[in-house]
């Protein structure tokens, strides 16, 4: 009697464990196929003026590094600070002669300042 509860225990603890290896290893992001953030095309002075959280979309050249993940975005009408994370780049590299196209969001800093929170990059030339 004894022996057969351990056995049961240990055929759900193999179960279980086999589960939890398997929503482990599935790959849930590349699976989802709803909506994504999207934005209005735009320009930086535009995008500057846009609501917190919005979503846009700019295009220009990243024209310097500021520190960190921190830069200066340009185009026709003005410059924006942009937080680009190490992820975004894709290990592609980027320099003030390529024109980019930034999907951001909308963000402001604790002093005010409006930057744009970049959630992809792509190299338009």
């Amino acid at each position: 009697m004894i022996l057969a509860r351990y056995a049961r225990f240990a055929t759900f603890l193999v179960a279980l464990t086999g589960a939890v290896i398997g929503l482990a290893a599935s790959p849930a992001g590349a699976q989802f196929k709803g909506a994504t953030p999207s934005g209005n095309s735009m320009s930086v002075k535009a995008a500057s003026a846009a609501p917190i959280d919005s979503y846009v979309v700019v295009t220009g050249s990243i024209v310097s590094h500021l520190r960190e993940e921190y830069y200066t975005f340009r185009d026709g009408t003005g410059e924006i600070r942009v937080e680009i994370p190490d992820g975004v780049w894709a290990g592609r590299p980027v320099t003030p002669d390529n024109t980019v196209q930034l999907l951001a969001e909308v963000d402001r800093n604790r002093s005010g300042l409006v930057y744009l929170w970049v959630k992809s990059l792509e190299i338009v030339e």
